[in-house]
């Protein structure tokens, strides 16, 4: 750091604490309350101090002793880009647990590591940077409406309900299960609003424009609401494309009418990264004559803070008259409020959160969640029997593209573990050294082995690689055939990667295109070594890593088993290893369709939803929603529902393990409105995870309360309960064949 901003950042943190302790501005009072501290500190800012606390890189206005921040931190499955942090597996995976209790437990943790990270940095007396702050851009509720999405792996699935469900608990484990001394831990971001989930190589000049209402306001909208509503969560992100012709971050019905009026929205709203420059650019929305008219539409529509550079031109705005300055203050007082809700104007005495240690980073504790979360969140897809592997009696060999690769656990917007444990290192930790060929690439039989050598942020804010290759081999299929020759069983770890699906990725290989997906088939290279290994007379237990479904189907024929395991996070290689060696009875149910073929999904770049996921897919699926095997079996009966008096409708019904071993069943209700013949064939409305010993039964009780049964009204283009008959379906996943139907009239 330079010594003159190292001395400029003591002199105002000392002008500070002697107007404290002298006689307190109003806003310096914390005794006061916060809206009157945010209009008095407003009053003493010039127009040009106001625009910089308005863009994520806020600096420090010494004369006032406002310190450095920036509102850009990331936090998807772990504190990101911010050195040293325990990395927990991909939210796509996470979804798959159905366990909203360890849910929050992940990000209770992920907060404790970014507040002791963020006081660490203050009491060093270094200036708050990019990634530093206590503003995180978590969580992601997009719905995953199309499996070639390549950021789809950020959301918790293709589900309305399931997203808004899961997005409040890592709201919760953000910000603070309740604010200590009416301070938040973090604040939360609810992004991208709205009906946002690619494709990336459009986002910046797209308009989706004839979206039905039923889906935007019964699919897209949903999560967000509730995030809004039941959550209280602090910040929204608007999106980069155009909705109904105007930028989300310029939208009027949007951020106003919607997010503010209808649901009483009262925190800040954040731009997507270079959303605003996407206003004026030819080339993109090009609705804005310049970057300072495209500053004006953008506070005046209520995008309080820019990630970016425009809102430097909001002096000019205001002096050609685009807009007034006291627009600035109506974003002012959103931002400052939540500044001053991290107790960032007050000493650390004050603020409780800053008692947390430096030592959770990273801490024993929170590896030992995060393995947890990683065998939760695993699904088993299929199992002849195979699996469990005996730990002493088998050749096993491993193989795969995946299996020692370390940065594929990792997922995306990812941080640094002190320790990666591959597939590969979990196997031989639980059985002793195994053989290894990686056989393939993940599209090439040209097999490329690296090692890291730095990580460094670029200046739009991605994290690169800086790798050092250590050699590469083109296989044959003979070579891969014969090195398996003294093996019994194969543990192909396969699947996809998170350098080829991923936000705006530059790369090129066959199936992917700029960080999305052309085909959910899995890569044929890796469909060819199954085969032969296959044909060979190999047993193959299939481990494929993915941020989305891959299409399967010749694998059910080739393979013994089946995993998904998704991107695991750091202790993923234990996790799987507990899994495959039976320490660990998989529970993990689906939380997206997996598809037969690429012939089952709709064009990429249509929103409307008919046709998509589980709740509009009429085809037969691989595997649908909601599926996942286990090393035990399950069985239910005395379905039954009965309907309260205060409106409250239970359902009930007895769980019993049939197998002869421990696990868990994830129970699962879903609605249907049978009068409505374009409505969804079933939507979720609850699940609950039930753990049985070997031939126990237990009994169970759902509520569901009157709001659980909104649907669409097309008399009135609302989401409201209607009265008529509602078939309640429950059971062990959304296939028709594992529910049973009861009826319930309202």
């Amino acid at each position: 750091m330079k010594s003159k901003h190292r001395k400029s950042i003591v002199i105002a943190t000392m002008m500070l604490s002697m107007t404290i302790h002298a006689q307190p501005l109003p806003y310096q009072d914390s005794k006061l309350p916060i809206d009157q501290r945010v209009e008095d500190l407003i009053s003493r800012l010039t127009v040009e101090e106001k625009v910089k606390l308005m863009m994520n890189g806020s600096p420090a206005i010494e004369r006032l002793g406002i310190p450095q921040t920036d509102w850009w931190s990331e936090a998807l499955h772990g504190v990101g880009r911010n050195g040293v942090s325990t990395v927990f597996p991909s939210c796509i995976g996470m979804a798959c647990s159905f366990d909203d209790d360890l849910l929050e437990r992940v990000y209770n943790a992920v907060s404790d590591e970014a507040r002791a990270k963020n006081t660490q940095q203050r009491h060093e007396g270094k200036p708050i940077k990019r990634y530093q702050g206590l503003s995180f851009w978590t969580p992601n509720i997009n719905v995953f409406r199309d499996p070639r999405w390549g950021r789809g792996q950020e959301t918790y699935g293709e589900d309305p309900y399931q997203n808004g469900r899961m997005g409040l608990r890592v709201v919760r484990g953000l910000q603070g299960a309740s604010t200590k001394n009416g301070y938040y831990k973090l604040l939360a971001c609810a992004k991208h609003y709205a009906v946002h989930s690619g494709p990336e190589k459009t986002r910046h000049y797209f308009n989706i424009e004839d979206l039905p209402a039923r889906d935007l306001w019964e699919t897209y909208l949903p999560a967000f609401k509730t995030l809004v509503q039941q959550g209280n969560v602090q910040e929204v992100m608007c999106a980069y494309q155009r909705f109904e012709g105007a930028p989300c971050c310029g939208s009027d019905r949007l951020l106003q009418q919607i997010l503010r009026d209808e649901w009483g929205f009262k925190g800040l709203v954040v731009s997507d990264c270079g959303a605003i420059t996407d206003f004026w650019k030819a080339d993109r929305h090009g609705i804005s004559a310049d970057a300072a008219a495209a500053s004006a539409k953008g506070v005046l529509s209520g995008t309080d803070v820019e990630c970016g550079s425009n809102y430097k031109q909001l002096p000019e705005a205001i002096r050609r008259g685009d807009i007034q300055e006291q627009a600035l203050d109506v974003s002012l007082r959103r931002l400052l409020r939540g500044r001053f809700l991290l107790g960032e104007f007050d000493p650390d005495e004050q603020v409780p959160w800053t008692n947390i240690p430096i030592s959770v980073v990273a801490s024993k504790a929170h590896k030992d969640l995060a393995r947890e979360m990683g065998r939760e969140q695993m699904v088993l897809l299929k199992n002849n029997g195979i699996l469990p592997l005996a730990k002493n009696r088998e050749k096993i060999m491993v193989m795969g593209p995946n299996a020692a690769d370390s940065t594929m656990l990792w997922g995306i917007y990812f941080g640094q573990p002190s320790h990666t444990v591959t597939p590969l290192e979990g196997i031989e930790a639980k059985v002793g050294s195994v053989p290894f060929v990686q056989a393939c690439d993940i599209t090439s039989f040209t097999a490329r082995q690296q090692r890291i050598l730095r990580s460094t942020e670029t200046a739009d804010g991605s994290t690169t690689l800086q790798m050092e290759s250590t050699g590469e081999h083109t296989y044959t299929l003979d070579e891969i055939v014969k090195s398996a020759s003294q093996s019994d069983i194969v543990i192909f770890v396969g699947g996809i990667s998170p350098n080829l699906e991923k936000e705006e990725a530059r790369v090129n290989a066959p199936g992917f295109d700029n960080g999305d997906r052309t085909s959910i088939e899995l890569p044929q290279v890796q469909r060819d070594i199954l085969h032969a290994l296959h044909a060979a007379g190999k047993k193959i237990v299939f481990v494929c890593c993915s941020g989305s479904a891959v299409a399967l189907t010749p694998e059910l024929q080739t393979c013994d088993a089946i995993v998904e395991a998704w991107y695991p996070g750091e202790q993923g290689g234990h996790a799987l290893a507990d899994v495959l060696f039976g320490d660990y009875n998989p529970s993990g149910k689906l939380a997206v369709t997996f598809y037969k073929d690429d012939s089952q999904l709709p064009a990429f770049d249509d929103y409307h939803m008919q046709g998509r996921t589980y709740r509009y897919f009429h085809g037969e699926p691989l595997f649908p929603f909601g599926y996942g095997l286990s090393y035990t079996t399950f069985s239910t009966k005395n379905e039954r529902l009965q309907t309260k008096a205060d409106g409250t409708v239970e359902v009930s019904l007895d769980v019993v393990n049939t197998g002869q071993r421990e696990g868990t069943e994830i129970i699962q209700v879903y609605l249907r409105r049978p009068a409505d013949k374009k409505g969804p064939l079933k939507t979720l409305r609850d699940y609950t995870r039930v753990s049985l010993k070997a031939g126990e039964t237990k009994h169970i009780t759902l509520p569901m309360a009157r709001e659980q049964f909104e649907v669409w009204d097309e008399q009135t283009n609302t989401m409201r309960v209607l009265s008529g008959s509602y078939e309640v379906m429950v059971g062990t996943s959304s296939a028709d064949r594992d529910l049973k139907t009861l009826n319930v009239n309202l």
